[in-house]
């Protein structure tokens, strides 16, 4: 056996099942996505180590868990039309790739979004469309959508990014009054006019920067 799918396998065994997440759709897309593909070659070593890793333009990739826990909290049965803000390296665009129909992914640093648009592209996941933009105003032109994640953590749930569910979407966003501390939120849309929202856990993401998110200076800086 490939000695990286071994790597892959004890990854989703010890951080990500051994942590709890158990839907099988998942856990087999953990498997499946290389995600030495999206690491720089600096941090091949610990590419399947549970930890973030460092990315150009100092955002990160996600910890393996924490991108499989979001996911599970999306409920995808592999139908749905999906959009991620927040494109990074692409790691997680890749495994959304494998759980939902169609998978659409924005980010704001331009030469993120290209290098991450090459990179699923060499996997053949031709159904993940990255965008550069402001995320927190969502992508209006390819509206509704059955599922949105946010990778990033911002002050509050973005209103134009609620307003972008379906009736019985789900919205997966960390939040908190801090730009380094958040709660991770699910949120619904029960109706067209009403949604709810439950917290999942304490998380650690990278500001979500936007006209509905943080300024791109910090206070005081």
């Amino acid at each position: 056996m490939d000695e990286r799918r071994v790597e892959r396998e004890r990854m989703v065994s010890t951080h990500i099942a051994g942590r709890g997440v158990v839907d099988p759709r998942v856990l087999r897309a953990m498997t499946e996505v290389p995600r030495e593909r999206f690491v720089e070659r600096e941090h091949l070593r610990a590419a399947y180590d549970d930890g973030p890793l460092p990315i150009p333009m100092q955002q990160t990739i996600s910890q393996p868990y924490v991108v499989a826990w979001m996911c599970e909290a999306l409920e995808l049965r592999g139908d749905e039309k999906v959009l991620e803000i927040g494109t990074g390296s692409g790691y997680a665009a890749a495994v959304l790739g494998r759980l939902a129909r169609e998978v659409h992914t924005i980010e704001r640093h331009r030469p993120l979004a290209e290098l991450a648009a090459a990179r699923l592209r060499a996997l053949g996941a031709d159904h993940v469309h990255v965008h550069v933009g402001d995320g927190t105003l969502g992508l209006p032109s390819h509206a509704p959508f059955d599922a949105i994640v946010v990778t990033a953590g911002g002050p509050d749930v973005p209103r134009s990014l609620a307003a972008q569910l379906v009736v019985g979407g789900r919205l997966v966003i960390p939040v908190g009054p801090e730009r380094d501390v958040q709660s991770l939120v699910r949120v619904r849309r029960v109706s067209a006019t009403e949604i709810t929202r439950e917290a999942l856990g304490d998380v650690r993401f990278v500001p979500l920067v936007g006209a509905e998110g943080w300024s791109d200076t910090p206070e005081g800086s």
